[in-house]
């Protein structure tokens, strides 16, 4: 054995431990751990080069999280049958992770770092992405890797009114919140999760029950990594060389000037211009052998008094970029109906951000399939977000679906799921586009607002209108300041210290989404935030409702039209019929699309076509099948011909049951040959005239619905006053052994 194995099990409490190992696999890595809970098993591994890049002033970081097929004991699907791109769910966990982990590295540190997530086992139980952000942090806290960890993130859901940390796959389906969250021993770094229109509070609640578990597995870290300390220390850097003379001296020059620009409230395109200016004027003082050697850092410097200008104005003034006060909101205009041909559409725009948001309506056979590593299941609901360059004024090409649309996106999908509507009510399956056609603040919020517009256009009865908001965070930590800011434009994003989104009914929560860049965030600052973002909410929402307060009564006329009902289970291979006979008739002959699933013990079955009458067709013959109704002797009724027999035909007596309609009983007069009255196809009249008393088999008779042929009665009864009664009854015995005949 050439290898140390070193390990610390985390046991909160709750029967579900977790360990932590480092030394066995993966040892070329410059840190690698294995996390272990239940049969679950992540491989989390980090490297970083010893070198930043030329003129890299960041840090190029990459978190890669994979499922692997093997995992569960699947195949891929596909031709090649080899894991390819990653799916949607696993960059949502690779962002989870980026968000927890970049805060904590150094800032000065720009060397490109990797981490790399790989689930190796899976028993579907114990999920692997709540262990994700712990595997990364402990991997780097292994490695010689500059890092100002550990973190971890749990998964905290509320169950039966209890908060659970990590809970089982099976206990998440009874969840009424459902939320991962990342920090370290001393604050809050992240947070995101959907949940049942809770109170600011409750939500407070669950992620101090987060932060308590958060803090030991930090604490198992540490020791873990005191174990290979000696033989791993911390690597030296140097990433940054400054002139802290010439930093003073840029932002004594350029502080006052960026101030003052700020206070102008000017549009976003005016003042990146004379913020600009600003910069260029004072560079333009230096010769081109002094902007050749300090040019960079007389750049970094110059965006350090912008930002400081900016952040100053706020705490010491309340007023922003744009001229708002800190609770003020952007203005908003809506509107729908705005495309002609699309199911649902709405636009909603507040200040510079604008969504154009699409609706469309499709039936079961539009479910998105989700053929994963460690499940497979179907999606009614999609939302598809597009962040265009234009949007923000540049020009780039398009490489494909980003990781922050996929993230964006997931984020309005949370929010808007609570509200949809039961199957029964809306049978849908229901796609949301939305077109970011401009961006200076939150359009992951825009994207709310129109969804939920879009939806009311399109009729689709949803429980209630969600809306959302951007909040941002300013805090001087000398003075002890802060300011929490409501609708964050672009640049507070990127010039504060928060970035919190919330949206919601005007009941409570349904998701959020947070990112805290500085340490030590108190909950008191928390619980204001979520209350000064419930106002904003409820603002945005009454705006909205201005336009369209609640869904249209029907849906638009060219959207398709779909009825759903339930049928009992043993009666759907009845409907669909040997070798799908029954079913792929009944839609040959009403041109309508059926489809019939067992859901949770429940036959479903789902009617669609592009008008009512075509509908009403498919599902009467449908519930005809499911739900037979009684045959009752003496009622006359209506069918088809199935089959000709030499002794008779099959006819329909009611769908889903046949009868034989004896030659016998065709007519009064002698039927020699069946087809000479009835052909295959045909509709025909009978009545239903008894049970045979031994078989119990219905009886048909179409003779009696028919006149008697004048002079029947007579000759039947005369027979013996003739003389030919003898022949008479021979005749009709021969006629009765014929029968038996053919008909066996």
């Amino acid at each position: 054995m050439n290898y140390t194995l070193k390990s610390k099990t985390i046991d909160l409490g709750d029967g579900k431990p977790v360990t932590i190992e480092t030394g066995k696999l993966a040892k070329q890595a410059h840190g690698s751990v294995v996390v272990r809970m239940g049969d679950t098993m992540l491989l989390a591994t980090a490297v970083s080069s010893h070198e930043a890049g030329e003129g890299v002033d960041f840090l190029p970081l990459t978190v890669d999280y994979r499922e692997k097929y093997a995992s569960t004991g699947r195949f891929p699907g596909g031709f090649f049958k080899r894991e390819a791109r990653p799916s949607d769910d696993e960059v949502l966990v690779m962002r989870l992770v980026d968000r927890a982990l970049r805060p904590t590295f150094p800032s000065d540190y720009h060397a490109g770092t990797q981490v790399m997530i790989q689930v190796m086992s899976a028993d579907k139980e114990h999920m692997p992405d709540a262990l994700a952000g712990l595997a990364a942090s402990a991997a780097l806290c292994v490695s010689d890797i500059p890092f100002n960890g550990p973190i971890s993130e749990v998964r905290v859901a509320r169950i039966n009114g209890k908060f659970v940390i990590n809970p089982l796959h099976s206990e998440l389906k009874e969840a009424d919140m459902d939320m991962i969250i990342a920090g370290s021993d001393d604050s809050i770094v992240m947070v995101e999760g959907e949940m049942s229109e809770v109170s600011e509070d409750e939500m407070v609640d669950a992620i101090e029950a987060a932060h308590a578990a958060i803090r030991v597995q930090c604490q198992a870290q540490r020791e873990l990594a005191e174990m290979v300390e000696s033989s791993q220390p911390k690597r030296e850097y140097s990433h940054e060389t400054h002139d802290h003379d010439l930093r003073n001296q840029v932002i004594e020059a350029l502080y006052q000037k960026y101030y003052d620009v700020a206070k102008q409230a000017l549009s976003k395109e005016e003042r990146s211009a004379q913020f600009s200016a600003i910069k260029d004027e004072y560079k333009a003082s230096f010769s081109d052998e002094e902007l050749e050697e300090k040019g960079a850092l007389i750049s970094i410097y110059a965006k350090e008094a912008q930002k400081e200008a900016v952040r100053k104005l706020v705490l010491n003034e309340g007023i922003r970029l744009d001229g708002r006060k800190t609770t003020d909101i952007r203005p908003i205009w809506c509107e729908v109906d705005y495309l002609p041909r699309t199911h649902g559409s709405a636009i909603f725009t507040r200040g510079e951000t604008q969504s154009l948001t699409t609706l469309t309506l499709g039936t079961k056979l539009d479910e998105q399939t989700i053929d994963g590593a460690l499940e497979k299941r179907s999606e009614k609901f999609l939302l598809h977000y597009n962040f265009p360059p234009f949007s923000t004024g540049e020009e780039r090409p398009l490489r494909g679906t980003s990781r922050r649309e996929v993230g964006h996106g997931n984020l309005a999908l949370r929010a808007l799921k609570p509200v949809l509507p039961a199957t029964e009510d809306c049978p849908y399956t229901l796609r949301l586009v939305s077109e970011i056609l401009e961006s200076n603040g939150s359009s992951s919020m825009a994207t709310v607002c129109a969804g939920t517009l879009a939806m009311l256009d399109g009729g689709v009865p949803i429980k209630a209108p969600v809306s959302g908001i951007a909040m941002g965070l300013i805090t001087d930590a000398e003075s002890g300041k802060y300011a929490i800011l409501s609708d964050i434009l672009g640049d507070e994003d990127h010039l504060g210290d928060m970035d919190f989104k919330v949206t919601g009914t005007s009941k409570g929560i349904t998701a959020c989404q947070m990112d805290i860049k500085i340490a030590g965030l108190s909950f008191q600052t928390l619980k204001e935030a979520l209350y000064q973002a419930r106002e904003g909410r409820h603002h945005i929402l009454n705006e909205m409702l201005k336009t369209i307060d609640k869904p249209r009564e029907d849906y638009k006329p060219h959207a398709p039209r779909i009825e759903s009902f339930e049928i009992p289970t043993d009666m759907i291979g009845a409907v669909i019929g040997p070798g799908g006979r029954i079913i792929q008739e009944i839609q040959a002959d009403t041109g309508a699309v059926v489809s019939i699933d067992e859901i949770d013990n429940k036959g479903i079955v789902e009617v669609s076509a592009s008008d009512l009458d075509t509908i009403t067709a498919a599902v009467k013959r449908i519930r005809n099948i499911a739900f037979p109704p009684t045959v009752e002797i003496g009622e006359t009724y209506e069918g088809v011909v199935k089959t000709i027999m030499p002794y008779g035909a099959f006819v329909e007596i009611v769908p889903g049951q046949d009868g034989l309609l004896h030659v016998s009983e065709l007519d009064w007069k002698r039927v020699q040959n069946v087809e000479d009255v009835l052909t295959e196809g045909e509709l025909v009249k009978f009545k239903v005239t008894g049970r045979d008393p031994k078989t119990n088999k219905i009886k048909l008779s179409r003779k009696v619905l028919l006149p008697k042929p004048e002079g029947y009665q007579e000759r039947e009864s005369g027979g013996d006053r003739r003389g030919g009664g003898d022949r008479d009854r021979n005749r009709d015995r021969d006629r009765r052994d014929r029968g038996r005949r053919n008909e066996d």
